[in-house]
C-alpha cells in the first residue's frame, strides 16, 4: 500500500494544535471524537491492550467515519505480516510505532509514520532520533517506558523538553492527558499535536463524550494563549 507523506495533519494550520483521541474500539466513540472536532483516532494492534482492535472492528469503525478525519494504526514490536494485515485490511492513514522498531523496519511498509518515544526514563534526544527516523512525520513523546506503549495515565516534565524544535520532526505530546491538564502542557509544550487515551475515558476502551469535548475544548483555549 503506497501513502503520501502529506497527510491531513501536515496540510494544515500549525498554529492550530492538531488532536488525536486513541484507543477507539467503537463506532460510536469514533464518531462522537469526530463530531467534536478530533483530527483523527487511534487504533491499537496490540494483542495485551485492554483497548486492542480485530481487524474486523477497526474496518467497521473506519468505514462509518465522516471525511477528513485521519486514522492511526498503533503497534508495539509487531510483526510484519500483523502490520501489513492491518494495511491491506482497515487501510489506515498513518501507522504509530511504540516499540523498538528500527527505521527500517517502520519505511518497509511505504506508508507514513509517527515514532513513539517513552520519557519515563529521560527525554531521547529527540534531534538523533529525527536523524535516525528521517522518514517519520513526527516523533510522539509519551510518558511510558522502554516496550510499554502508554495509556497508564502517568505524566512526565514537560518542561525538560527541548524548546528549540524549528528544525526537527513536528513534535506530538502524550502521556496522562486529561481535559484538567492539556491547558497547560499545550501552553507549555506547543506541540504541533496532542494524543490522548486514558484521559478520556470511563474505563478502558470506552471514551466519555464529555471528556472529550471538555479536553478538545482546553486544547482550543491553549491555542489562543500566549505561550509561557
Amino acid at each position: 500500500i503506497l501513502s503520501s507523506n502529506i497527510s491531513f495533519w501536515a496540510k494544515a494550520s500549525p498554529l492550530m494544535t492538531r488532536i488525536k483521541i486513541c484507543g477507539i474500539t467503537n463506532i460510536d466513540n469514533a464518531l462522537e471524537a469526530a463530531s467534536l472536532g478530533a483530527d483523527a483516532i487511534g487504533l491499537v494492534f496490540v494483542s495485551q491492550s485492554q483497548r486492542c482492535v480485530s481487524l474486523v472492528q477497526a474496518q467497521k469503525i473506519v468505514a462509518a467515519l465522516p471525511p477528513f478525519v485521519s486514522t492511526v494504526a498503533l503497534f508495539l514490536n509487531p510483526t510484519a505480516s500483523l502490520v501489513r494485515a492491518v494495511q491491506n485490511t482497515v487501510r489506515p492513514d498513518i501507522l504509530q510505532f511504540h516499540g523498538t522498531e528500527s527505521a527500517g523496519f517502520c519505511t518497509q511498509f511505504n506508508q507514513a509514520y509517527w515514532k513513539a518515544f517513552g520519557a519515563k526514563q529521560g527525554i531521547p534526544c529527540l534531534t538523533q532520533q529525527s536523524q535516525v527516523h528521517t522518514r517519520a512525520q513526527a516523533l510522539l513523546l509519551d510518558a511510558h517506558a522502554p516496550n510499554e506503549m502508554g495509556g497508564s495515565g502517568e505524566v512526565f516534565d514537560w518542561k525538560a523538553i527541548p524548546t528549540e524544535r524549528h528544525l526537527l520532526k513536528p513534535l506530538l505530546l502524550a502521556g496522562g492527558l486529561t481535559p484538567n491538564n492539556v491547558y497547560r502542557g499545550v501552553v507549555t509544550v506547543r506541540p504541533y499535536g496532542v494524543d490522548v487515551s486514558s484521559g478520556v475515558e470511563v474505563r478502558a476502551g470506552l471514551k466519555s463524550y464529555a471528556k472529550m469535548r471538555d479536553f478538545i475544548q482546553a486544547v482550543r483555549e491553549a491555542d489562543q494563549t500566549t505561550p509561557l
